[in-house]
């Protein structure tokens, strides 16, 4: 990877209910990219590189209070987009005695989806030119009109042009997009104008309608990417880089907590370590070990203090 000082991740940050219904809930906020870009942050601990976030919050206490929030964790909020009369989506996590996540959302008219609306360019779109290394998902696509998803298509396409990287995570919602053909072909050209893709195997299996993981693992390593991480939960992960593959081993954990934000921080933890200069299946080791970590704590975004001994200088 060429020397990056300037990453910048697009998607939706929402609010986070977390508890029992009709209980005692607590407010925090997540969302998979925006997980992503704390995560980052942390781990890079400044070393030279910037990490900021682009995407569409309200002009509200509750986006005020977003931004803060971000700002306090060193993501740079310079690209985001204030939109008068939107607010930022909701959500609520239930978790079952397993450590699974169930999810009940609100966020049909969420700022974040207004984000590339009208003539003018969004500041993502403007700041193009200052940017080594974009990272969007799935859900970045998903929660996009097509209008605004074509923006993003050409902005990809642009930066690859010049030489700068674009990191895609597949993140595959169902209830997010109108079909599955529809997601199929935004997936598709994803896949083909990202330099590094990390795909979750049963995300992949789910996208194409195929019968087993292991026929889901085998479509996603004929994908284009350069740089292709594939995640199979306990396995071990695969690293394409250089035209050759490798395995990176995962870390067992002796009780899951909440699987919330495992892949988000795998690719944080992934992306820091690549930052840095270390190889791919190092990185994804690294990956491995700040997702482990992640999985034994509550919520989308663990405590610092957690993760203390895994930042650069403590």
């Amino acid at each position: 990877m060429n020397p990056v000082r300037r990453v910048v991740l697009f998607g939706e940050c929402m609010l986070e209910l977390q508890g029992e219904a009709y209980g005692t809930l607590r407010q925090t906020f997540g969302g998979d990219t925006l997980n992503t870009a704390v995560y980052l942050a942390r781990l890079v601990g400044g070393g030279g590189v910037e990490v900021a976030y682009a995407t569409g919050v309200g002009v509200d206490t509750l986006s005020e209070g977003l931004l803060t929030r971000w700002r306090e964790e060193n993501v740079g909020t310079g690209l985001v987009r204030r939109i008068e009369g939107r607010l930022p989506g909701m959500y609520m996590i239930d978790v079952d005695a397993r450590g699974e996540r169930h999810f009940s959302y609100w966020r049909d008219t969420s700022a974040a989806k207004a984000y590339f609306d009208g003539d003018d360019p969004a500041p993502l779109e403007a700041a193009a030119g200052a940017i080594d290394l974009l990272y969007l998902s799935g859900i970045s696509l998903a929660i996009l009109p097509p209008a605004g998803r074509e923006r993003l298509f050409v902005l990809m396409a642009a930066l690859r042009a010049r030489g700068a990287a674009v990191a895609f995570d597949n993140n595959y919602r169902p209830r997010l997009w109108p079909d599955a053909a529809e997601a199929r072909d935004c997936f598709a050209r994803a896949f083909g104008l990202a330099s590094i893709t990390f795909v979750t195997a049963d995300d992949h299996q789910a996208l194409l309608g195929l019968t087993t993981l292991d026929d889901g693992i085998a479509a996603a390593r004929a994908l284009p990417t350069p740089e292709l991480v594939i995640k199979r939960g306990a396995a071990a992960t695969l690293v394409r880089s250089d035209g050759r593959w490798a395995e990176a081993a995962t870390e067992p954990v002796a009780r899951v907590v909440d699987t919330t934000a495992a892949g988000d921080s795998f690719a944080a933890g992934y992306l820091s370590r690549r930052l840095l200069g270390a190889s791919a299946v190092d990185a994804a080791r690294f990956g491995n070990r700040i997702a482990a970590r992640v999985i034994q704590h509550p919520g989308a975004l663990i405590d610092r203090e957690a993760m203390r001994d895994l930042v650069p200088g403590g």
